[in-house]
């Protein structure tokens, strides 16, 4: 897949390689010449989902091209989540195809990724270990 995508883009074709969720192939893809890079989120056709969130904000934080969620993909949330980590897309098949209605499922996946982008956008509050109250008590008892 590397040597290939090194060929390919010296020959002036615009490479995006289907990988695994590896964040060092995906920089050295990118280094090679790859225009972007197409993170799997779980076994194709598998509807799993994003098995390693982890692996995928990585990549993100370290390659310098857009990164594309393929294969795995099984519902809207998939999608929302991928989305919410700052993938630039999600590629879909399976996940519309095999749907039971595939044009609701389709419009699901529209608001998804709606949805996910602006969450990613408006920034999610941190995660914490315990709870702590969200509400003001200072001053009002």
């Amino acid at each position: 897949l590397l040597k290939a995508t090194e060929i390919l883009a010296k020959e002036g074709f615009l490479v995006f390689p289907y990988t695994n969720d590896d964040p060092i192939m995906a920089k050295k893809l990118v280094d090679a010449g790859a225009v972007a890079v197409m993170p799997l989120a779980a076994p194709i056709g598998s509807g799993l989902g994003i098995r390693n969130p982890y692996n995928i904000r990585i990549i993100l934080e370290t390659v310098k091209a857009p990164v594309i969620v393929d294969a795995g993909v099984g519902t809207a949330s998939d999608v929302a989540v991928a989305m919410e980590l700052g993938c630039d897309a999600v590629l879909l098949n399976t996940a519309i195809a095999g749907a039971k209605d595939p044009i609701a499922m389709a419009s699901a996946m529209k608001h998804a990724v709606i949805a996910g982008r602006l969450a990613y956008k408006a920034g999610r509050i941190p995660k914490k270990l315990y709870a702590a109250a969200s509400s003001p008590i200072e001053g009002m008892i």
